[in-house]
């Protein structure tokens, strides 16, 4: 469990049991758990998201209507910044400014290293913001009981891509934090992740089978789009990184929320 709670702790601000002390070993053995981490956070999201519904509403008859969307959107979208420390955040902004610099191999790594964010970064950033507010404020005029499953599956599938992503290519730098991640993944790695996502989601499933579409479409598309940005990235920088970790979480809950919107409008 040690390396669960490592997990935890380095991916987001809860901190249920405090570690002070993390190996390499450790550290790297916490890949296997990052999709229940994301479980983790999909649950608070929810909590968070009842809690804010009851005090906007009023009535526990009406808590699960689509009322007030857009500021339930701003408040999840929040909690999602909070609670993961902005750590995907500025992996996001590292990747965006230092893969499309247009620079060298080394000068891009140079980039993506660097403290300081650049104004492609940002741009990018606001973007997918802008997206993800759009996206949740969608689903939350669709119903309550849609958003909660898009924000509940959306934070393990982005821990399941980031695993697929840390085993499926090779590390970029010579040595650094993801390094250790990196030389620890392996296949039975992915192969217990993928199946510690598909308990995960099997509640979800339970629920509502019409949500199975969603969710294998979610998966589909997120698994595409993690195969071909690491492609991208092994052959701008030799490899990936972990700002690429967090680039590929991110940009990956965002297509499960535009997957849930398309598949729930439409009925596919």
């Amino acid at each position: 469990m040690e390396a669960f709670f490592i997990g935890l702790q380095f991916l987001t601000r809860i901190s249920i049991v405090k570690q002070t002390v993390w190996t390499e070993e450790s550290f790297g053995n916490s890949v296997k758990f990052f999709p229940a981490v994301g479980a983790i956070l999909g649950i608070s999201y929810v909590i968070i998201n009842i809690i804010f519904s009851f005090l906007l509403i009023g009535d526990v008859n009406n808590l699960f209507s689509a009322n007030f969307p857009t500021l339930r959107a701003s408040i999840i979208l929040i909690s999602m910044t909070f609670l993961t420390g902005a750590i995907h955040c500025d992996g996001f902004m590292d990747t965006m400014d230092g893969l499309f610099s247009g620079r060298d191999r080394n000068k891009m790594l140079e980039i993506m290293k660097d403290s300081r964010v650049g104004a492609f970064g940002v741009v990018s950033f606001v973007i997918l913001s802008i997206f993800e507010f759009a996206s949740l404020t969608e689903l939350a005029g669709i119903s309550t009981f849609t958003l909660m499953t898009a924000i509940y599956t959306a934070p393990i599938i982005g821990r399941f891509m980031m695993v697929l992503t840390i085993g499926g290519f090779p590390y970029a730098r010579p040595e650094g934090m993801g390094k250790a991640f990196s030389e620890r993944t392996t296949r039975a790695t992915m192969v217990f992740a993928a199946i510690e996502t598909i308990i995960l989601l099997i509640p979800i499933v339970l629920m509502s089978v019409e949500l199975v579409k969603s969710l294998i479409i979610s998966v589909i598309l997120t698994m595409i789009f993690t195969v071909r940005f690491g492609k991208f990235s092994v052959k701008k920088i030799g490899g990936v990184t972990g700002d690429i970790y967090g680039a590929v979480t991110m940009v990956s809950e965002a297509i499960v929320f535009l997957s849930f919107i398309v598949l729930e409008s439409y009925k596919f």
